[in-house]
């Protein structure tokens, strides 16, 4: 059922959200362009929570934003050097942050495969969901990916999802088994066809 309660999302021509409710961009520094007459056609899900299984702080974000304060938890030296960062943030409560440009190149993916097609990040939009991979997501997160993927299809050519468990299945394990594949395929009228073999 279609989300009623707050206005559809658009994308600009420029591939930034126009402004709405529950919507914030958080402009990253953590992006280049993609090749040459690239578009994006894969869609790739992640999870992050800063410090782990800690949400609603601004860590994410200042994370993305190359300011993260390393010293305010032990665990968050270890990301000292990483420059990453996604297209979006859906935050538990439903809201959504933009950082990079839907016709950017987002640093997300890493080392990573599609198709026998290795950068995923060269033609792909990523999905952060404040979680993590045990924690059952937020209705109000399914419900913000109902409003943001029609706005996604209408100016990008997706052709498939994956999460990034499945791109880079040696590394990483997000959004892990608390994600409801079948939940997100039926809410979002998604083909079998686009979605990961379960």
């Amino acid at each position: 059922m279609p989300n009623r309660e707050k206005p559809a999302l658009r994308l600009d021509r420029h591939g930034w959200l126009q402004a709405a409710a529950g919507i914030s961009l958080a402009p990253s520094p953590n992006h280049d362009e993609r090749p040459p007459h690239q578009d994006a056609y894969l869609l790739v899900m992640h999870n992050i929570s800063l410090p782990p299984g800690q949400f609603g702080g601004p860590e994410i974000i200042d994370f993305f934003q190359n300011r993260l304060d390393y010293g305010s938890h032990p665990w968050l030296e270890r990301l000292r050097d990483m420059r990453v960062s996604a297209h979006f943030l859906i935050r538990r409560n439903g809201d959504i942050v933009q950082f990079v440009s839907t016709h950017a190149r987002a640093w997300h993916a890493g080392v990573s495969s599609f198709e026998d097609r290795e950068r995923c990040n060269d033609f792909s939009i990523g999905i952060e969901l404040e979680g993590t991979d045990t924690l059952p997501y937020a209705d109000a997160q399914y419900s913000a990916l109902q409003r943001l993927l029609p706005a996604l299809r209408a100016r990008h050519p997706l052709k498939a999802v994956r999460g990034h468990e499945h791109i880079a299945p040696l590394r990483k394990t997000d959004p892990g088994v608390a994600f409801d594949w079948n939940r997100f395929r039926h809410e979002n009228g998604i083909p079998w066809r686009y979605m990961p073999s379960q």
